[in-house]
């Protein structure tokens, strides 16, 4: 693109100035259009009509409202019907009202109808002023460029890569629906696993506080902040971890079951395999709380099971008396959990570092496969190692009917039942046809399910 080539932007907001100063750092020359230009004469731009910027310049930004487009824009066709005659248009605005239909039309499809005889352009709608302007700033950088006109789009994105953004093709006019939509919303991937992890937290928190009350007769409120939430929170871990590869097992059922890849699978499974990813950031965050609140509670007053009891001697001599009193050491059992929950927490480490898109792109697909698939496996093991070295000096005092509901007992049925799949689907009888299933070959079964729909 010639650097001498005047650009236009009409609008002197936050998203206009940021524009206009990311082009004049480009090397470009900016003229800013405004409904009054003599009040705009403070800026380093030169500030004109708004006819007159769109005369002067072949790409220009539209960066107003929407609900302004019919006075500062469309109205100028009155006086000059020719004026955006090969006039490219950038549209930068968004819906402005929260529930957008999908049959509505977005606000550069409306442009584009308003004016037939410009070619508009959808882009710079997904970054903010603030990443416009700063060259150092940590946000995303990629410019998302939607038109109908083929050479329109490519000299916009051109456009966007000299002002050292990341420009993509979006597609047709048509997605500017999507892209319009898609900055209104606030993380809506997060909101169903979120809420999960949330309610089962709280399931349980009252099955301890119940359990406390049942058995001891209720527990002080001082200890519910740390004490009773780190009692939560390690169940909550080891059962989300085990909600996290069960889809997996479900899916090899499903498969062996269809004989065939190309069935889908039932759609709650298949929103539940799409969580996956958020649901395991949720678990290594959740153990990351209770390894730091087991931390701030690690003494043989919060948690005795790991340490030995303390021995203290009181010797009189001469009608004096000394304590000594023995320093407390961890148990094996205790060192063995600590051990298996530090192992556990940098395994999921690793996991969610690898979840980074940054990161899993320098993987190929079988070192990420490896990372997700079998370092999960030994983390879900790890963690249930981790459970049952707690568990262990509670179980043998139990009768057998108070063991299995046990919160370590109760909290390791779920994931122990996960990797008992997981061995199973491993074993040749069942690894070898779920391969030739996922290489595209079709069981018999299938095959003739296949002819009787034909018919």
């Amino acid at each position: 693109m010639n650097d001498d080539q005047c650009i236009g932007v009409i609008g002197s907001g936050n998203m206009g100035l940021a524009i206009a100063y990311r082009l004049f750092l480009s090397g470009f020359r900016v003229v800013l259009g405004s409904r009054s230009p003599a009040k705009r004469q403070g800026t380093k731009y030169e500030a004109i009509t708004i006819v007159e910027c769109i005369r002067r310049s072949s790409i220009i930004f539209v960066a107003i409202h929407p609900e302004n487009y019919k006075d500062s824009l469309i109205s100028c066709l009155n006086d000059e019907p020719s004026l955006f005659d090969g006039k490219i248009l950038i549209d930068i605005s968004n819906q402005t009202s929260e529930k957008i239909h999908q049959d509505d039309l977005s606000n550069a499809e409306q442009l584009q109808q308003a004016i037939p005889n410009a070619f508009v352009v959808k882009a710079f709608n997904t970054v903010s002023s603030f990443v416009i302007q700063s060259t150092t700033a940590g946000e995303s950088h990629n410019i998302l460029v939607a038109s109908d006109h083929s050479i329109a789009k490519d000299k916009v994105i051109a456009l966007a890569r000299e002002m050292n953004f990341e420009s993509f093709n979006a597609g047709s006019i048509r997605a500017a629906r999507r892209l319009e939509s898609d900055t209104k919303s606030l993380f809506p991937q997060w909101r169903i696993p979120v809420l999960f992890a949330l309610f089962l937290l709280c399931i349980w928190l009252t099955y301890i506080l119940c359990m406390y009350y049942i058995n001891y007769g209720g527990s002080s409120w001082n200890q519910l902040f740390l004490t009773m939430m780190n009692k939560a929170l390690g169940p909550c871990v080891i059962t989300m971890l085990a909600i996290v590869y069960m889809p997996s097992n479900l899916a090899c059922i499903f498969q062996l079951s269809y004989g065939t890849r190309d069935r889908r699978f039932p759609a709650w499974l298949d929103r539940w395999m799409l969580s996956r990813k958020y649901l395991g950031l949720l678990t290594f965050a959740f153990a990351l709380c209770h390894g730091l609140f087991t931390i701030i509670l690690l003494s043989p007053a919060y948690i005795p099971s790991w340490f030995h009891s303390t021995k203290i001697q009181v010797m009189t001599i001469h009608n004096q008396t000394r304590l000594i009193v023995q320093g407390n050491l961890m148990t094996g059992t205790g060192e063995i959990a600590a051990l298996l929950g530090v192992l556990t927490v940098l395994s999921m480490s690793v996991l969610a570092i690898t979840s980074i898109p940054a990161i899993g792109t320098l993987l190929n697909w079988r070192e990420w496969r490896f990372v997700q698939s079998k370092l999960g496996t030994v983390t879900l093991l790890l963690a249930i190692g981790h459970v049952v070295a707690v568990g262990i000096p509670f179980w043998f005092p139990l009768t057998v009917a108070k063991a299995f509901y046990n919160l370590s007992s109760l909290c390791l049925y779920l994931p122990i039942l996960t990797i008992l799949l997981k061995f199973i689907f491993w074993l040749p009888c069942f690894s070898r046809p779920l391969y030739r299933i996922r290489r595209g070959q079709e069981t018999s079964k299938a095959t003739q399910s296949n002819q009787t729909l034909k018919i």
